[in-house]
């Protein structure tokens, strides 16, 4: 169960997704299932950065990666503001592009990426914990 410490930096996003990738291969996903998770993650760490950091170099993010035959497990742990994903509405996409937010799409990608996302809060930490069933 490695867990890596990474400065909040858009920079680390690429040593980010190094790690993932690296994890996720040894665990046996698929290429398909990889991406997806690479992609999940990516997203997680930028809206760390920008919204629970508010900007880069304020914190770190700890990325802690489990996996078993069933499943891949990525836990993203950080000290930023919190985050109550019942107050993100799903973003309505019938809607025309110039009528669409700017942002928004992040929290609904990640859950069609992966199978489970969890969000808790506490000590004053944010964890996200993102589950690929294997298969």
């Amino acid at each position: 169960m490695p867990t890596i410490i990474f400065p909040g930096y858009y920079s680390s996003l690429e040593k980010i997704a190094d790690f993932v990738k690296k994890e996720a291969q040894e665990s046996g996903l698929s290429r398909a299932q990889i991406f997806a998770v690479e992609n999940a993650v990516d997203e997680a760490c930028s809206n760390i950065i920008e919204h629970a950091y508010g900007g880069e170099g304020i914190g770190d993010i700890h990325c802690t990666a489990i996996w078993d035959q069933k499943e891949f497990t990525i836990i993203l742990e950080d000290h930023g503001r919190s985050f109550d994903p019942e107050k993100v509405p799903d973003p309505d996409l019938k809607a025309p592009l110039r009528d669409r937010k700017p942002h928004g799409l992040g929290y609904y990608m990640m859950r069609q990426w992966m199978d489970e996302v969890k969000f808790d809060f506490h000590d004053n930490r944010n964890r996200l914990t993102l589950v690929k069933f294997k298969g």
